[in-house]
């Protein structure tokens, strides 16, 4: 061997041993700042006092929308029943103008001085004229006349109380109404009652 590797040799195993050396000095300033860092205080009691006044609160809105529903519930309820027992009101409402013409009617009926054939034609014309207001109101709460004279006897519409011979009105056409027959809205309300034709005698 030459000098000058003997001489190299020995530098680089100092070398060596400073790089270690300097790795052993790691895990001591490591462990320096473990020790350092010191664990949070954790305050139980206060936390559980948080959890408890949170559960309180939550049992107060919980009561209270049980209630508030409760109460819901029975004002619905009292509507409702309200609402069946005065069902009838509107259509009542409506009625009493009816029988306002028909008191007048029947006053105009009588007037003294007059002779009775005046007093007859009064009667009438009142009486017309309130029977069309009460035909008004029903046509408002879509309540209507069924027209059968004339037309084929349709035993949905109507009940037949006889049949007659007749020459005008084809055989199983209604020649006569005893009673008209009426529907609301889609629903038959009465049957009308009436007399059929058999046909010419």
């Amino acid at each position: 061997m030459s000098e000058e590797k003997l001489h190299e040799g020995p530098q680089e195993t100092a070398e060596v041993a400073v790089e270690v050396g300097s790795a052993s000095e790691a895990p001591e300033e490591a462990s320096e700042t473990l020790a350092d860092i010191q664990p949070e205080e954790y305050d139980v009691e206060k936390e559980l006092n948080d959890a408890r006044a949170e559960v309180a609160g939550l049992r107060d809105r919980m009561l209270r929308m049980a209630a508030d529903n409760e109460n819901f519930k029975k004002r619905v309820e009292r509507e409702r029943l309200a609402g069946l027992k005065y069902a009838g009101e509107t259509i009542f409402r409506e009625m009493l103008p009816v029988v306002d013409n028909l008191e007048r009617a029947i006053g105009q009926g009588v007037i003294e001085g007059a002779d009775a054939e005046k007093n007859l034609a009064a009667l009438l014309a009142g009486v017309q004229l309130t029977l069309k207001s009460l035909l008004t109101t029903l046509e408002k709460f879509e309540v209507k006349a069924v027209e059968s004279v004339g037309k084929p006897f349709d035993p949905q519409q109507q009940e037949a109380l006889t049949m007659d011979a007749s020459d005008s009105i084809p055989a199983n056409h209604v020649m006569l109404e005893f009673e008209k027959g009426y529907y609301y809205k889609d629903r038959l309300l009465r049957a009308a009652k009436v007399v059929v034709s058999s046909g010419p005698k």
